[in-house]
């Protein structure tokens, strides 16, 4: 279940978030801030801790007005977003016009004031949906971790069989109906669809950020976005990322535990 924190300036819309928010059968605990400053302070520590800290003060979302003395909404989740793991951020305003740039500090929503009860419910769900999502597969992760054996893939090498250990892998390319692995050694070829290495390695961390590149998250050293196209550099390569991954992408890296 989820924990919430609510920022509006204006007590009754807080109060009236508040009431719906509560009523959801999806939120454990839902606490409300008149500005951005006492929000920081509800946070504090739960903001680095992100959606796994136990206890009452951990944050998994945040409910967001935009238009706020002092410091506004936008301003608040870009400092949020600088965070080691920061919470999920719903946008909740009277305001139109600054959806674009709501979206690009990966908001999860966008709500309309006067908030409706079925709306802000459907807000919920996708937080509810994302933090799950989440929260399963890094178990998953864990649990695989923990109980496989190391995986080796066999390479052709000038008549010679060689075993290369799966967790040696940074990225993999495709080539037709090949893919070459890509390890801090050097590369190898073998001949398996780029789609079937995708399905065999989700567990163990590999995404697809492209139709022609699988990549093991833990590798991933940057995230870059220039001029609306997204990048990452695996050690010295730097590959882009499609437009379909981008956000997916994203989100799993801002998820992806310190270290």
């Amino acid at each position: 279940m989820l924990r919430v924190l609510a920022v509006d300036d204006e007590a009754p819309a807080l109060g009236e978030l508040l009431y719906l928010l509560r009523a959801d059968p999806r939120v454990r605990s839902a606490e409300g801030a008149s500005d951005a400053t006492e929000a920081l302070r509800r946070l504090g520590r739960a903001v680095d801790a992100g959606p796994d800290r136990d206890g009452a003060d951990g944050v998994d979302v945040v409910f967001l007005d935009i238009h706020m003395p002092g410091l506004g909404g936008l301003d608040l989740a870009r400092l949020l977003g600088g965070s080691a793991r920061p919470p999920l951020i719903v946008f909740v305003t009277a305001h139109e016009g600054f959806a674009v740039q709501a979206f690009d500090l990966e908001a999860v929503d966008y709500v309309l004031k006067p908030v409706r009860r079925e709306r802000l419910a459907e807000a919920v769900r996708r937080v509810h949906d994302l933090v799950h999502a989440t929260s399963q597969a890094a178990q998953a992760a864990q649990a695989a971790q923990a109980d496989r054996t190391p995986e080796q893939i066999p390479v052709e090498l000038g008549g010679v069989t060689r075993f290369v250990p799966v967790d040696d892998i940074a990225y993999v390319e495709a080539q037709g109906d090949y893919a070459r692995l890509h390890t801090d050694q050097g590369s190898h070829l073998v001949r398996i669809p780029l789609s079937t290495l995708e399905e065999r390695w989700a567990d163990r961390g590999f995404v697809r950020i492209h139709r022609s590149h699988l990549v093991a998250l833990a590798r991933i050293d940057e995230l870059r976005v220039d001029s609306g196209a997204t990048s990452v550099r695996v050690g010295a390569a730097e590959l882009a990322v499609s437009r379909r991954h981008a956000r997916h992408l994203r989100d799993l890296l801002m998820r992806r535990p310190a270290g």
